[in-house]
């Protein structure tokens, strides 16, 4: 059996979950390949989307928040005059004959924009391939109504069956599976024992501050108010810098000389993530689709910092009303946060419950039975020969 999974650059969350879903697969004996859909068809393009995405989320984030939520409320009246429909439509021909030579038993796409290319695929009948979407964030983005042709959407939680719904998905095409993530989260090892492979005390509270690959935010600063705190109760912290040596080493400064009955570990980029979380108690992080879903396989209460603007705000939202996360906000310090999950335990137990609920640590494995079970389902005559709708036009109205 083989799989093609369409990723696309913007972030690392798409190819970090492409990544899980090929391993997934490769586990269970299939073949997978990933494809940055932008860089194959144009090189340059992919560079603009990349760099600019970066760009306006760590420069610009004010005008990045005020174009999400237009995009959120953006009206099409017509199929015909939409530029993203349109550009979808010239962009299509480009990966046609990729997908056709490749004989692949489905189609995987883990970014609306590289659905939205094959959506224009499927509605011309230019390819027969099953495709499926997968949502890497606990919301869906602008354009994802614009994925509707496409056979199935894989959301984080049943909880999200409204929106897909406003967004013109029917009951049948949604997978309530999980963000698909690396299956060496999907056991959580024993925390006494991870804390002593890491050189931690195994009986002290732990925090684990991660601040994304590259390190976002003010690291030093936010763990020197963690350490700083003035409450009798002692604890430990774990910072993971990332990819970011100027954060890595201020850091390491500040673990140099902590505040009395105080401990501070320091990691860059590492491949042992999955350990620092089972060593933890809290995790204090970018609410990014990737990492929350980890972390609530973990079953790991979440301090959430730093959101960029549109979908990690929708993030922090879905996390916050389903108990399962604290917020920093420009009224509610770290210090703060911290402070009401030392002094009650009982806090933490009920955020681990209803972590319970929500958490899917086996996404990637759900989601590659299902793959693996559509590769043996023959397809229906009415699946296979439905006509394409040229000229007919939609209508989306304002959510």
């Amino acid at each position: 059996m083989n799989f093609l999974i369409l990723s696309v650059t913007a972030g690392e969350g798409h190819n970090s979950t492409a990544k899980a879903i090929r391993a997934d697969l490769e586990e269970c004996g299939a073949e997978a390949e990933i494809l940055d859909t932008f860089a194959y068809i144009s090189p340059e393009l992919a560079k603009f989307i990349a760099d600019g995405y970066l760009l306006v989320t760590e420069k610009a984030q004010g005008a990045y928040r005020i174009g999400y939520r237009l995009a959120e409320k953006r009206k099409v009246v017509s199929e015909r005059f939409d530029s993203m429909r349109l550009a979808s439509a010239a962009l299509s021909k480009e990966l046609v004959d990729y997908i056709r030579s490749g004989d692949y038993d489905a189609v995987v796409f883990t970014h609306p924009f590289a659905g939205m290319l094959l959506n224009a695929m499927k509605k011309r009948n230019l390819i027969g391939n099953r495709t499926v979407g997968i949502l890497t964030d606990f919301t869906f983005h602008p354009f994802w109504e614009d994925n509707t042709a496409n056979d199935y959407v894989v959301v984080p939680d049943k909880l999200l069956l409204p929106q897909a719904r406003a967004k013109g998905f029917r009951d049948s095409q949604i997978l309530p599976f999980g963000i698909p993530i690396n299956p060496k989260f999907r056991e959580t090892g024993d925390k006494i024992e991870a804390r002593k492979k890491l050189g931690l005390d195994p009986g002290l509270t732990t925090f684990l501050l991660m601040g994304g690959s590259m390190g976002y935010g003010n690291m030093e600063d936010l763990a020197a108010r963690i350490l700083g705190l003035d409450v009798e109760r002692e604890f430990q912290l774990i910072a993971v810098a990332g990819r970011n040596e100027e954060a890595k080493s201020a850091l390491d400064r500040l673990a140099a000389n902590p505040p009395k009955g105080r401990k501070l570990l320091v990691t860059g980029f590492v491949d042992y993530v999955s350990l620092l979380m089972d060593a933890a108690d809290c995790i204090i992080t970018k609410p990014g689709g990737l990492t929350t879903s980890e972390s609530l396989a973990k079953t790991l209460p979440m301090i959430i910092v730093n959101p960029i603007p549109g979908q990690e705000e929708r993030n922090t939202e879905f996390l916050l009303n389903n108990g399962c996360a604290m917020a920093v906000t420009a009224t509610v310090p770290i210090e703060e946060c911290i402070y009401q999950l030392l002094m009650s335990d009982v806090r933490l137990d009920a955020m681990r419950a209803c972590i319970r609920g929500i958490a899917k640590p086996d996404s990637a494995g759900e989601l590659s039975r299902f793959l693996l079970n559509l590769a043996h389902t023959p397809r229906m005559e009415m699946e296979k020969d439905s006509p394409a709708p040229e000229d007919e036009e939609f209508v989306f109205l304002k959510e």
